[in-house]
């Protein structure tokens, strides 16, 4: 959804990609214009939706918007809203099949690279004596999407204007290295979250930024604001973004719990965000330059108070309001409509063939028929919890003692059960067939030779 251009993508029913039209919708009393962008290839058939088109729809039914409503500024029949408002989440991407030079090859490549493995520089030669006439490149990609599936849905942000209670935004900045007491050197950052419409501040400072610290300030954040917005938008941090087109799965579960919508800034562009960087200045000038503080605690306990008596009190120069004033008309989502979001650093490991992963110096055992792909494990209310994505495949006590092993019996048992059959020995990926025949010359060649 583009709030900050105002211009969008509107793709009619009857129209296809090439007549895709900009679009600005008149916004109605007291309420601010909502203009969602759609990629015109990403709405063919009006059927495929993007994850960001499932998390814009749900936050303008939030917003009150009729059904109606949703479907004329999003450009999507009202049959998609109600599908879309009836899911629990949002439906996984197929991509759409089209026509390829390699159609009739496929059920003989298939058959050939199940069976022998081959690579497409050795099947290229095979299919091109049968009338193929693509490049190799065409057949890498059909062999490579033989293999499991690792694509991840893609995300498009950008920046928009803020009504009360739609957007809040957060980002981490650096405040320096400082010895300890002991000569140890630690780093210290400060996680800052802002409010778009009352300018509604909120820092804390930690001496990590790994995923459980920033959930932590997120949780603290929601506490201090007694709620959260409708989504929030941060840049391309680790902990949120793992790559251009991937979002932390982690971290996702985690808005979910909370349903908000997670927001993130182009590449290279920060001022896309501009509310949460000119706080970060801020915090820094005002709060931070020439002050002196005894250690992490002192911080925030300081930050507090600073929060309280200045930050949030200030008259706030393109408001002309102090943002403590304008606050309670953010209409947060309230704190205790969710339970509270279990806490958990979810660490990746790799399932060994033996039936055990290791966390924390001891071994877990797991179900046999994950091993050798790639599981969560970390502590969750009082448990060693192993996940495979959203899936929990195990629980376990916590060892006792370094180094022990804990195992299921039921796990054991099946693993057992699998590793006493007999393997299948594959065949020769070559043949032998004796099929040549022995010249014979007749008896009566022989008889007339020696007349």
């Amino acid at each position: 959804m583009d709030q900050n251009t105002g211009v969008g993508l509107v793709v009619g029913r009857d129209c296809g990609p090439r007549s895709a039209r900009a679009f600005v919708p008149s916004p109605q009393p007291n309420q601010p214009a909502l203009v969602c962008t759609l990629e015109p290839t990403a709405v063919k058939g009006g059927r495929l939706l993007k994850l960001e088109e499932w998390m814009d729809i749900r936050t303008l039914r939030k917003e009150g918007h009729s059904i109606k409503a949703i479907a004329r500024q999003t450009g999507r029949s009202r049959n998609t809203v109600r599908r879309v408002l009836r899911e629990p989440g949002p439906t996984s991407f197929n991509q759409p099949q089209r026509p390829s030079r390699l159609d009739a090859f496929k059920s003989y490549l298939r058959e050939r690279w199940e069976s022998c493995g081959l690579s497409a520089v050795r099947l290229l030669p095979e299919i091109q004596a049968m009338g193929y006439t693509g490049s190799v490149v065409t057949l890498r990609r059909y062999l490579h999407s033989l293999k499991p599936e690792r694509d991840r849905l893609r995300k498009l942000t950008v920046r928009f204007e803020t009504p009360p209670g739609q957007q809040a935004q957060a980002d981490w900045a650096y405040g320096g290295r400082f010895p300890d007491p002991d000569g140890h050197i630690f780093p210290v950052y400060v996680f800052v979250m802002v409010l778009g419409f009352s300018r509604m501040l909120y820092i804390e400072f930690t001496s990590s930024m790994k995923l459980p610290a920033l959930i932590q300030c997120h949780l603290n954040a929601f506490a201090f604001f007694a709620g959260w917005t409708l989504e929030i938008l941060y840049d391309n941090m680790k902990q949120v973004r793992l790559s251009p087109t991937e979002l932390n799965p982690l971290f996702v579960d985690f808005a979910q719990h909370y349903g908000f919508a997670i927001k993130t800034h182009r590449i290279r562009r920060p001022r896309t965000k501009g509310k949460v960087e000119r706080m970060v200045h801020y915090v820094k000038d005002a709060f931070l330059n020439g002050s002196t503080f005894t250690d992490l605690a002192d911080l925030n306990t300081q930050a507090r108070s600073w929060l309280a008596h200045t930050a949030n009190t200030r008259l706030h120069a393109t408001t002309g309001q102090r943002p403590v004033d304008l606050w309670p008309q953010e209409k947060l989502t309230a704190i205790n409509t969710v339970p509270p979001y279990q806490l958990c650093e979810w660490m990746p490991r790799t399932a060994g063939f033996d039936g055990f992963v290791r966390f924390e110096k001891s071994r877990y055992s797991f179900p046999p028929e994950y091993a050798g792909q790639t599981v969560f494990i970390g502590h969750q209310q009082h448990k060693i919890v192993i996940r495979s994505q959203d899936m929990i495949v195990a629980e376990h006590s916590p060892a006792q003692k370094t180094g022990s092993t804990i195992a299921d019996p039921l796990h054991l048992a099946a693993l057992w059960k699998l590793s006493l059959q007999k393997p299948q020995v594959p065949p020769p990926r070559w043949q032998l067939t004796f099929d040549a025949q022995v010249q014979t010359t007749p008896l009566t060649t022989y008889q007339e030779a020696s007349k």
